[in-house]
């Protein structure tokens, strides 16, 4: 197996039980949750050294965030200590046609108040097989880019793999700015992960595609992804294709192309959702471990997409599944019968 690293913010999720309203509740549940801190955890489910790299204060709320990582394998060495705050946010389970919603409280979070100097990124990368990051970190600061810079400059000077999830967010920058920080950062990406929007909001790249009319032709996808592979170099672009039926039923597949082949995944209907939060992440989990592990492409995206098709049943932000049960709906079980 592999060594994975991961850099972005782990954050402290406040949510009211089941799906209730926030201003129902007298108390939250406490989950612990960030994009490459959720791709960690899903590696080390499948076997890989994962490394999340962030910077947390020192108190106990900062502590309990690392104990969260700790508790699943992943390795914490190299998260810098100080500052004053773990980013929080708030999240709300919807339910059929009312959505979820997500309420920030992450400004001046120790991670988007670090340094270049709190990391030797060098010494991270080193021996490492595969960087993962996620537009989320470079878009919560400007200090937070620039790690994101240094870190990719380190990976490519370690002959380290190097995947990006597009990830944009409007609540923490505009699509200007997202474009000013991300494209002269995909020249150290090998793997772009992403949907139609993400492609559009952070690349300037739009498919020839209605994804809300459900009208997914591959041709204009694949026009895209040979479009954004001669611009940036990657070596394998990837979109997920979500179809929202409700905020508890969703269509979920998947495509990849490596500059020859272009490949399509099963479709799955995912009904009920339990947990959406995570899902783009655990995908970016299980592909990761694909393309480590696996003969091709094909396989390694319906390893990807069955694993994210597990994560909407299960609340939290980390995919807790192993490779056996991956593979077992891989490989067409879905019908939830209980294993005896």
């Amino acid at each position: 197996m592999g060594k994975v690293i991961t850099l972005g913010e782990i954050m402290l999720r406040l949510s009211p039980a089941g799906c209730n309203r926030f201003v129902q509740v007298d108390n939250f549940d406490v989950i612990w949750g960030g994009g490459e801190a959720n791709v960690a955890v899903s590696c080390v489910n499948y076997g890989h050294e994962a490394v999340f790299v962030s910077k947390l204060p020192t108190h106990e709320i900062g502590q309990a965030a690392v104990n969260a990582l700790r508790r699943y394998g992943v390795v914490t060495d190299h998260i810098a200590r100080g500052g004053n705050r773990v980013g929080i946010y708030y999240c709300e389970t919807g339910a059929s046609m009312r959505p979820s919603k997500v309420i920030y409280d992450r400004a001046n979070s120790s991670i988007s108040e670090a340094d270049p100097e709190d990391f030797d990124f060098d010494k991270i990368m080193e021996g490492a097989d595969w960087f993962h990051w996620s537009g989320i970190t470079p878009a919560i600061s400007d200090n937070a880019a620039e790690l994101t810079r240094l870190a990719c400059e380190a990976a490519k000077r370690h002959g380290v793999t190097v995947s990006v999830d597009l990830n944009f967010r409007k609540k923490l920058w505009t699509s200007e700015k997202a474009q000013s920080i991300m494209r002269p950062l995909m020249k150290y990406v090998d793997v772009c992960i992403g949907n139609e929007e993400d492609a559009e909001l952070c690349l300037g790249f739009k498919p020839d595609a209605d994804v809300e009319g459900g009208n997914t032709d591959a041709e204009g996808y694949k026009g895209i992804f040979a479009a954004m592979m001669k611009e940036f170099g990657f070596k394998y672009v990837v979109s997920t294709l979500r179809e929202s039926f409700s905020a508890t039923h969703n269509g979920w597949k998947a495509m990849i192309y490596n500059g020859q082949e272009f490949y399509q995944s099963k479709r799955y209907d995912i009904n009920p959702i339990i947990d959406r939060v995570g899902g783009g992440d655990s995908f970016s989990g299980g592909l990761i471990h694909g393309l480590m592990t696996m003969d091709n492409q094909g396989e390694a995206l319906e390893f990807a997409v069955a694993a994210s098709a597990l994560k909407h049943t299960i609340p939290g932000d980390f995919n807790m599944v192993t490779v056996d049960e991956v593979k077992a709906l891989a490989g067409g079980s879905a019908n939830g019968r209980v294993q005896r």
